[in-house]
């Protein structure tokens, strides 16, 4: 006998949660806020921010490379990035420490004034003494590596490949992102409208590839790893990159049109570049994102991929002809 009882038909509906729009701008706002202000707020919350990012992109590159088979050495390698980023971002703070004119910031008084240390004694003695437990911590740890793999063998599976591994992190990620300080101290003194540069910078090379790409893209750059990206698009973020270049005067007076332009170009060249690099590497070891640190963003790799490439040149173009 068939049930003479109706059928409910109603449904309860889904708790749904944000979507991934509204979390994209949710976090997206957060993290710029989190990171503008650690770079105006003073040198030091500039350099703790970064070396955290350093510290979790290295960490996300490690991750995929885990996903690809490879068994890299991380916490060695999260050990030589930080002390490679601490020895370059030393480097900067040191300078800028003995170079301030009064009244500029630092953690103790300006040159000339009392101190609660002899000067003399620390630039003579002291510093030295540091730099050399850094370099000598580094060389280590690089040794280290080696015998690492040689006491684990053979449950390390194949040890050459993880210590490339480890070493490509450090050279793809953490010295990169390392130069970021050479950047904010390349005036002598830390300047965080430079790191505001780069940021405008870099933001309107995608926002010009976005949009040019959207209205006119036709011609794929790269189909076979990001089926998005056209060479309309580039141009796009090309212009716009120079443009806002051109408009930096007014937050940096003090540099020369010619070195703004040519950091813009260096940036419309290297910051897509960048990117593909990173949607080469996801693809090859098949993972969509490299992080779930931002929610509707993916990780900090993602997010950073295009500093990646542009600040080793920018690095080497500042030292080779000061810019």
């Amino acid at each position: 006998m068939p049930d003479s009882t109706l059928p409910n038909t109603s449904i309860t509906p889904e708790k749904t949660g944000p979507s991934n729009l509204r979390l994209r701008v949710i976090y997206g706002l957060i993290g710029a806020a989190m990171l503008l202000g650690s770079v105006w707020f003073s040198p030091w919350t500039f350099g703790l921010f970064f070396a955290a990012v350093q510290a979790v992109m290295l960490w996300e590159f490690y991750r995929m490379m885990r996903a690809g088979g490879s068994k890299p050495i991380v916490w060695m390698g999260l050990l030589m990035g930080l002390l490679i980023y601490v020895y370059i971002y030393g480097l900067g703070a040191v300078n800028d420490y003995f170079n301030l004119p009064s009244g500029g910031y630092t953690i103790y008084p300006p040159l000339g004034e009392e101190s609660p240390f002899d000067r003399n004694t620390f630039l003579l003695s002291t510093l030295p003494k540091i730099y050399t437990g850094i370099s000598v911590a580094a060389l280590a740890a690089m040794v280290g590596l080696v015998l690492y793999e040689i006491l684990r063998w053979p449950n390390g599976g194949k040890p050459f490949d993880n210590i490339s591994a480890t070493y490509g992190g450090l050279f793809y990620v953490g010295l990169p992102m390392s130069f970021l300080s050479q950047i904010a101290f390349s005036s002598g003194h830390y300047d965080y409208r430079r790191i505001f540069a780069l940021l405008f910078l870099i933001w309107a090379s995608d926002i010009g590839a976005y949009a040019a790409g959207k209205t006119f893209g036709k011609h794929k750059m790269a189909p076979q790893i990001s089926p998005g990206k056209t060479w309309e698009g580039w141009a796009g973020g090309f212009v716009l990159t120079l443009v806002v270049g051109w408009a930096l005067g007014f937050m940096l007076p003090d540099m020369p049109l010619t070195h703004r332009l040519v950091a813009a170009g260096v940036v419309a060249v290297f910051a897509p570049l960048g990117d593909l690099a990173e949607s080469m590497l996801k693809r090859s070891v098949g993972v969509k994102d490299s992080g779930s640190i931002l929610p509707g963003h993916g990780g900090l790799l993602d997010r950073f991929d295009a500093f990646l490439l542009v600040l080793p040149v920018l690095a080497l173009l500042q030292l080779l002809a000061g810019l």
